[in-house]
């Protein structure tokens, strides 16, 4: 079954923070990016570069997967967030974002972002 799922899903998108917390576990969880790739599973993400997210979309872009940052375009224009590793996608308002976020995916996986300290 694991199989079939595989090659049903071709873009995950990952929610995660962007801190980078306190507890070193937290960042063994950026593997995901890695393995996306190696299984070729597209990423979509909510954009930017900075913390634990950052380096799950940078893993992945790295080793070859597409990456797709939809971003707010005010946290985007005022640099708030860090460069969108892979392709950015700026829409205006929140409501956008998450529209296009499930828009272009296949499957989701939510992470701990405040929870991270």
């Amino acid at each position: 079954m694991e199989g079939n799922l595989a090659h049903q899903v071709k873009r995950i998108c990952v929610f995660y923070g962007t801190n980078p917390g306190k507890n070193a576990k937290f960042v063994e969880a950026t593997n995901l990016g890695r393995v996306l790739a190696k299984r070729k599973i597209h990423l979509v993400y909510g954009g930017g570069s900075l913390g634990l997210i950052g380096c799950v979309s940078t893993a992945a872009h790295v080793r070859g997967s597409q990456v797709l940052g939809i971003i707010l375009t005010a946290l985007a224009e005022g640099n708030f967030a860090g460069k969108t590793v892979g392709e950015e996608l700026r829409v205006p308002t929140m409501q956008d974002k998450i529209w296009k976020m499930l828009n272009n995916s296949d499957a989701f996986i939510a992470l701990p972002s405040i929870l991270v300290l």
